[in-house]
């Protein structure tokens, strides 16, 4: 969910994959990735060492980062540094407007189901894919191909770039 107060952009996840009874959250600032104004808020878990904590959603916007990596945040409540990869990487899809007569989304659905993925959406046309093994991706790409091709899907790897803070 993406919500507009004061010019600043806010995106939030609704249902986190690992959402967990100590959960806490922190705002990673976009503005490193070339979305200025815009704020990513993750679910976080401790982890055993004090001010270490596991990512337990999937990044929508944040690069750098997926499910089960370890961030330390600081006492302004931000993620302002990355600590260790968990192994696992993110793919994200974006899908156009407008949409076209065939369109892929509930494909899409089915072959992240059938993989055995998490997945989170934000709205209706940008999810966030959790990738523990790439090896098992080849049905999520064929699944989006064709739009991909036609251009009205977009994708990318979270770890594209580095995670960085502002």
């Amino acid at each position: 969910m993406q919500v507009t107060i004061d010019g600043v952009t806010y995106v939030s996840h609704e249902s986190p994959a690992w959402r967990d009874e100590k959960n806490y959250m922190a705002m990673v600032d976009l503005a490193p990735f070339d979305l200025p104004g815009m704020l990513e808020q993750l679910w976080l878990r401790e982890v055993g060492v004090e001010g270490s904590y596991e990512v337990c959603c999937i990044p929508f916007y944040a690069y750098g980062l997926a499910l089960g990596d370890v961030v330390e945040k600081g006492e302004s409540e931000t993620v302002n540094r990355f600590v260790r990869k968990s192994g696992r990487r993110v793919l994200r899809v974006l899908f156009a407007e407008p949409r076209p007569l065939m369109d892929s989304r509930s494909a899409l659905r089915r072959a992240v189901d059938s993989a055995g993925l998490l997945s989170e959406w934000n709205g209706d046309r940008h999810v966030a894919i959790d990738v523990p093994d790439v090896a098992v991706m080849q049905s999520i790409f064929d699944s989006v191909q064709g739009e991909i091709q036609n251009g009205t899907a977009f994708w990318e790897w979270s770890d594209a770039k580095e995670f960085r803070s502002a």
